[in-house]
């Protein structure tokens, strides 16, 4: 059985090597394989709702890559994603709007999806503490 690596690497049954595409790399960050909890829902009120919780599979600075079995992704749809995502109310979560730009059919029978985010939705509070003056 084919591991999650190996899927992404596509690596040839013969020689081991990875196949790499002729197409040249469109990714402007490098990425990360972390898993972080998000949630994920669609942003059009008119669509199916859904509520999503996933693992990320591959993080870069503004994509995210994630395995799924909810069918109701679409490329161009437009999320609400909550990330890192926790049930406590007192987490330090970030709430983004995002698009999916990338659905993959997967070999397990689930569904690859990755989005771009567009914009942080939910910033975090800054402190000042002291005076707003200059240091002598």
């Amino acid at each position: 059985m084919a591991t999650n690596q190996d899927v992404l690497m596509k690596k040839s049954t013969m020689g081991g090597a990875p196949l790499r595409s002729s197409s040249p790399e469109r990714r402007g960050s490098r990425r990360c394989k972390i898993t972080q909890l998000m949630r994920l829902r669609p942003s059009d009120p008119e669509k199916q709702p859904f509520e999503d919780l996933r693992g990320t599979v591959s993080v870069s600075r503004s994509g995210i890559y994630f395995h799924t079995t909810e069918l109701g992704y679409e490329i161009g749809m437009r999320l609400f994603v909550t990330m890192p995502y926790s049930y406590n109310p007192s987490s330090m979560s970030r709430e983004y709007l995002a698009e999916v730009v990338r659905k993959d059919i997967l070999p397990n029978g689930t569904i690859g999806i990755g989005f771009k985010t567009l914009l942080e939705m939910s910033e975090q509070p800054t402190y000042s503490f002291g005076s707003s003056g200059q240091r002598k």
